[in-house]
């Protein structure tokens, strides 16, 4: 046993000192919080998280995704991760779930977390996934266009998407909603980066967009640490707290 010991010990100053960059990345807290939306989203869907990662001493960078591919949102990522200053917590909403899937692969990523996210394993897709279990109402006010692009009826937004919301904040994600391309859902993940980062999931327990259930399996297949709150889609906007709080926890 001795023996192996002393072998591990050498082989690992060895990795270290090849690897510096990731290394340290591994063994420091986070400094910078990425936060990618979701679809029919933008940056704004994280304003009532923001203030409280700022107020843990986080950084704070909010990405605007263009939603048209699965390879731009990615790209869009990871510039973000470039520019961010130290290790990275990497945070996906929705479909933003699946682009922290792929775009965490980046050495500078410490961990990630899904907010009533998708988490696709290697070679799937959101469609893949999601196809294993049954629709969830709230899919079904999709509007799609001539351009194959989506959005959400703003019946939709208010008896689905945002249930839990006020009408006001309902108003105002229905105007803004970012409109979403149909090829998105069939791009698979090249590697699905919570094999090898610690994953973190908050679970939307009345969620009509993404199966509540569906969004538990993830928790079990990744080990994540989990969280539920009794939300609609929009956990971030209707519980921020107990979303910005497990953020935290991983950024430490």
């Amino acid at each position: 046993m001795s023996r192996f010991v002393a072998l591990w010990r050498a082989l690992s100053m060895v990795l270290l000192a090849a690897f510096p960059s990731l290394a340290g990345a591994q063994q420091q807290p986070a400094k910078t919080v990425v936060l990618v939306h979701g679809a029919f989203a933008d940056g704004s869907s994280w304003q009532k998280v923001i203030p409280e990662l700022q107020k843990a001493g986080l950084r704070v960078v909010a990405v605007q995704n263009p939603l048209d591919s699965l390879e731009n949102d990615v790209a869009v990522t990871r510039r973000a991760i470039r520019e961010a200053d130290g290790p990275v917590v990497l945070v996906g909403h929705s479909w933003g779930g699946v682009v922290i899937t792929e775009a965490g692969n980046d050495p500078k990523v410490r961990s990630l977390v899904y907010v009533a996210a998708f988490a696709p394993d290697t070679g799937q897709s959101a469609h893949d996934i999601a196809g294993k279990y049954p629709q969830p109402p709230g899919q079904q006010t999709f509007v799609k266009d001539a351009d194959g692009f989506l959005k959400v009826s703003d019946e939709g937004v208010r008896k689905y998407f945002a249930a839990d919301l006020t009408p006001t904040e309902q108003d105002v994600i229905a105007a803004v909603q970012g409109r979403f391309h149909v090829r998105t859902l069939t791009a698979p993940i090249s590697q699905a980066a919570w094999r090898t980062r610690p994953s973190f999931m908050v679970v939307s327990i009345n969620d009509t967009i993404i199966s509540p259930q569906l969004q538990r399996d993830q928790v079990q297949r990744a080990k994540a640490t989990a969280i539920e709150v009794p939300s609609s889609h929009v956990a971030m906007l209707s519980h921020p707290k107990a979303v910005a709080d497990l953020i935290v926890k991983a950024a430490k």
